[in-house]
């Protein structure tokens, strides 16, 4: 178990760290309690052993900064025992006000110590397990149960503050929409089965080339979604238009690769896709015309002949722009 000792007395914290140590726990020390919150912020323990009475910051104003940083996180509650050699009722109500969990002598005896230690690992043991299972339940409900990739519900969640961010500082913002050419014929002629198995590949191929694009800095914020059916989105939030255009074209030639058997995709006589673009240089406005602009141009895409992309910057003043 990893425990946070804050006390300003340095021949006391060094005999208590002994004895946790010797107990087999690692133990990182702080001087006072602003240090102590320093320390816990830098790098959650699974236990907090605090001093009341310090210099700069006391234990329960310490403890009540670490609760108030902790509601601000994606996990909750991290056990706080105060050190003390007075376990007064006064201080033991003012410790629970502050967010503490418990009171200890300083000169606790050994046994009670351990006991102590053993529950709190305990605690710590079940707080882990919970914090995985809540992020796997937060992953799979973000997750498309079909292809793996993110759903529309994260999508939304997602692009609203995405959009957000950019408007705040000006930021370019480009937005793909894709389309299966012809996958209803894919589906009709093939099985369905084989369209979830097709579904799956270029899930698979596109969110491939946006990790690239994300690794290369490109747009460290880019994913793809699931948009429905056989509909998918590419967001590219601070991104350059060159990088925009060039991830509508590989996202077109990773599907190409796959040569996935489609014979019934005009002459192409593999899987390929129709891509419509929308890109601003500057996010302003309603991201609704973002969409209009991107959904304009994938139909845009399947008139031309299908298998390839358009796209067009816009401007976020005018309420439609088409372009090719």
């Amino acid at each position: 178990m990893r425990i946070l000792l804050v006390d300003d007395s340095r021949a006391v914290a060094a005999v208590m760290a002994a004895r946790l140590t010797l107990l087999g726990h690692e133990v990182t020390q702080a001087e006072n309690g602003q240090l102590g919150v320093d320390s816990f912020c830098c790098c959650p323990p699974d236990l907090v052993l605090m001093d009341v009475e310090m210099p700069v910051m006391n234990g329960f104003v310490a403890a009540e900064r670490i609760r108030a940083f902790e509601a601000k996180q994606d996990w909750a509650w991290t056990p706080i025992i105060f050190l003390t050699a007075s376990d007064t009722p006064e201080n033991l109500v003012t410790a629970i006000e502050a967010g503490g969990d418990d009171f200890i002598a300083k000169t606790v005896p050994e046994a009670v110590l351990q006991a102590k230690m053993k529950a709190m690992a305990r605690i710590a043991g079940l707080r882990k397990q919970l914090f995985e299972a809540n992020h796997k339940l937060e992953a799979l409900a973000h997750q498309d149960g079909l292809t793996g990739i993110y759903n529309r519900r994260y999508m939304d969640l997602r692009l609203d503050h995405q959009w957000s961010e950019a408007q705040l500082c000006g930021a370019p913002f480009g937005l793909l929409l894709i389309d299966v050419d012809n996958f209803k014929r894919y589906n009709d002629h093939y099985g369905h089965q084989a369209g979830d198995d097709c579904l799956r590949a270029i899930a698979a191929a596109m969110a491939e080339v946006v990790a690239r694009t994300v690794a290369k800095c490109l747009s460290r914020d880019a994913f793809v979604a699931r948009y429905g059916g056989e509909e998918f989105a590419v967001l590219m939030p601070r991104c350059a238009e060159v990088d925009y255009l060039t991830v509508a074209e590989q996202l077109l030639d990773a599907v190409r690769q796959l040569e996935i058997p489609h014979a019934h995709n005009a002459d192409w006589g593999i899987v390929t896709l129709s891509v419509g673009g929308a890109y601003v240089a500057r996010a302003e406005g309603r991201l609704a015309l973002l969409f209009r602009n991107a959904d304009a141009n994938l139909y845009q895409a399947k008139r031309n002949g299908r298998n390839r992309a358009e796209a067009c910057s816009v401007a976020a003043d005018v309420s439609m722009v088409a372009g090719g």
